[in-house]
């Protein structure tokens, strides 16, 4: 059987395990955690809610960050206050062991001045809506500009609120070196395009499956929950030793 501590968590993130009650890993948080640890890559996922998914991003994201530094290292879009707000919760859990570790909600409809003052006493990792984000960015409240990760959760959801425009803005701030991690339930065109603006990736059919590959650095891995197989398909571009990454659940 597959245990939390056979996909590579540390200690700390260990302990938070066992507090919480976790017995096994979810199919979604088997594949991801490890991938994540191990390889720093860009990764697109369709997965349902429910599944188990802000582990599976969450515990590799803890585990990377670097507690000595103040920094902003790390940022989680999502459509909702709610959603904001349990994420924080969760992610707080989790790194509940790993000492001085500083995780923020910023989002709308809280003062956004005690916001801005909880990031500046130095904010590890972010968790926002599109619009609170964007408008502390305008203001200077809030540095993004040297995040390692950005997570983006429940990508169709936001899309289907409006917040297109907010997430490109929000992206131009970010660097290009950044290791961005898509979160969907579908993918309808809206994130499809939203992909190709993370990680600039094509996606299509082939062979009646799913493919994406990544122009600016190697392929980056995407998972589908409907099926039950691996593949390691040669890309389209015709160059032998470029190959993408498709993992259905």
């Amino acid at each position: 059987m597959t245990t939390f501590k056979s996909l590579g968590l540390n200690s700390p993130l260990l302990k938070a395990v066992e507090k919480l009650g976790f017995e096994s890993p979810t199919e979604v948080q088997k594949k991801v955690i490890p991938l994540l640890l191990q390889d720093k890559t860009d990764l697109v996922a369709l997965a349902q809610t429910g599944t188990g998914k802000t582990a599976a991003f969450g515990f590799p994201m803890l585990q990377h960050i670097d507690i000595e530094t103040k920094k902003t290292q790390g940022l989680i879009l999502s459509p909702t206050r709610e959603l904001c707000l349990q994420i924080t919760n969760e992610m707080e859990q989790y790194g509940k062991d790993l000492k001085q570790i500083n995780i923020v909600a910023v989002y709308g409809g809280a003062n956004i001045t005690e916001q801005a003052k909880k990031i500046k006493r130095g904010a590890h990792i972010v968790v926002a809506t599109p619009g609170r984000l964007k408008d502390m960015i305008r203001r200077r409240l809030v540095d993004i500009s040297a995040i390692n990760f950005c997570v983006l959760d429940e990508a169709d959801e936001m899309l289907n609120m409006g917040f297109y425009e907010d997430i490109k803005s929000i992206l131009t701030h970010t660097p290009d070196s950044k290791n961005s991690w898509l979160f969907s339930a579908t993918m309808p065109p809206e994130v499809n395009t939203i992909a190709k603006k993370v990680h600039e990736i094509s996606t299509g059919d082939y062979g009646g499956d799913k493919k994406c590959w990544d122009k600016k650095r190697r392929p980056p891995i995407f998972y589908c929950t409907w099926e039950r197989t691996l593949y390691r398909i040669k890309s389209c571009s015709g160059n032998e030793s470029n190959y993408f990454w498709l993992c259905v659940l």
